[in-house]
């Protein structure tokens, strides 16, 4: 089968957001592989906000220490090969073909014994497969959704990474943030090393909670870790960071805002701690480790004159660091937005935290059929924004063509940026639209 076809195949088991809490069918399947998620050392990351950031920061990390890493990251921005990915370069489309060919017969074996294997746990299969027959030194892997139940869980990591826990995906992980912590928790197993990152109060009990009723060892940023220092510099920022080890200055990290930092230090500290030993990494792999990494679609900018800035904000949580990062690190006098969100998310509050921002929003609409219509969204904007501040459009490449348009109107000097956000498909969509026609 060609790349294509396999993608075909593969959407055709269901849809990312299709949430069952049971890990009977992956583990299943993966039994019938042999067990490659056991194969080599796995650093497992959850969290509502960060994830994404946080697998390419300790993935860089890794690199940069000569081992040669597997990292699975989802959902992806452009390709579904994205999500899998060999010492930073996604798999080809060739050998994505390949090891679907390699483990399809034993996924149908599976479909056999009971629900059919679903989209997120064939993906996650062949993940765990592929860096199996690389083989890879060690896995960085990110869950998809919550943490318990996660067709990711079946690995039991070495290292476990807790991002910050906000309010998302309510409907499937929970109505508050102890539901939510509660399911993310479930990655800290037994005996292994949690890194928490700063978290809300009650998220915080929850997490610690676990930690001590399966015997981990925790590491808490603020506490045994965390960002020294850092200061705004051109293309990112300057760090001083206080890992488990030792004190590592002078980093250059080219990703914006505070939030990143904190992915940063999360990163540095879960990598000394699948090291071992009580040797501070060397300064020196840290800042060339982190002066390269990237984060595509997580504050890009991805167009000059007017400045054009991506971002994959997608909840409340999220959107406010995001938003923090782009007052900090960019001196716009005005900012126009381009917004596109998914229905099943808290739009009321993500436009809140927008409408202080923005001098104008275009409305409208990304590819994936779970997006808010323009005009839907435009009926939830014009009560905060005003009729004069909103401008309805449905599709995004005229959005993002108005939004420019506009900035341009107001003058090359007149410090007025674009900001492309509401989701990861939103990004996604925008990044394709925008590198293909040479910006």
């Amino acid at each position: 089968m060609d790349y294509r076809a396999v993608e075909r195949a593969i959407l055709d088991r269901g849809v990312e957001w299709d949430f069952e809490p049971t890990l009977d069918r992956i583990a299943a399947l993966l039994d019938l592989l042999g067990s490659p998620q056991r194969a080599y050392p796995v650093i497992h990351i959850a969290g509502t906000n960060g994830k994404t950031s946080t697998a390419r920061l300790t993935e860089a990390l890794l690199k940069e220490r000569n081992l040669r890493v597997g990292r699975y990251t989802s959902p992806h921005l452009v390709s579904m090969r994205e999500r899998i990915t060999v010492d930073g370069e996604p798999l080809s489309e060739e050998r994505f073909a390949q090891v679907y060919e390699e483990v399809i017969p034993y996924v149908e074996l599976a479909d056999t014994q009971g629900r059919r294997i679903q989209f997120f746990e064939l993906l996650t299969a062949m993940a765990f497969a592929a860096f199996a027959d690389t083989p890879v030194d060690v896995a960085v892997i990110e869950t998809g959704m919550g943490g318990s139940w996660d067709a990711t869980n079946v690995a039991d990591g070495t290292v476990s990474v807790i991002t910050p826990i906000s309010l998302d995906h309510t409907d499937r992980l929970g109505p508050d943030i102890p539901s939510i912590a509660g399911e993310k928790a479930g990655i800290i197993k037994a005996g292994a090393t949690t890194i928490l990152a700063q978290q809300e109060l009650a998220a915080a009990e929850v997490l610690m909670r676990r930690v001590a009723d399966v015997g981990a060892v925790v590491a808490r940023e603020g506490l045994e870790f965390g960002v020294l220092s850092r200061e705004v510099a051109i293309g990112g920022q300057l760090l001083t960071l206080r890992g488990l080890k030792g004190v590592y200055d002078e980093v250059y990290l080219p990703l914006y805002g505070a939030h990143q930092a904190s992915n940063a230090v999360c990163a540095l500290a879960a990598v000394e701690a699948l090291t071992g030993g009580d040797d501070p990494l060397d300064v020196e792999l840290v800042r060339a480790a982190f002066a390269q990494a990237s984060s595509p679609g997580r504050m890009e900018v991805v167009r000059r004159t007017p400045t054009v800035v991506i971002d994959a904000a997608h909840n409340p949580g999220g959107m406010q660091a995001s938003l923090e990062g782009l007052h900090e690190a960019f001196d716009f006098a005005k900012v126009i937005g381009v917004v596109a969100v998914m229905r099943d998310k808290d739009v009321e509050a993500l436009l809140e935290l927008l409408e202080p921002i923005l001098e104008e929003i275009v409305v409208t609409r990304n590819s994936s059929p779970r997006s808010l219509s323009a005009e839907e969204l435009a009926a939830l904007a014009l009560p905060l924004f005003g009729e004069e501040r909103v401008h309805v459009v449905e599709r995004l490449d005229d959005a993002i063509d108005r939004a420019i348009g506009i900035a341009d109107a107001e003058g090359e000097f007149s410090g007025t940026g674009v900001l492309i956000t509401g989701s990861v498909v939103t990004a996604g969509d925008a990044r394709l639209l925008l590198k293909a026609d040479g910006t």
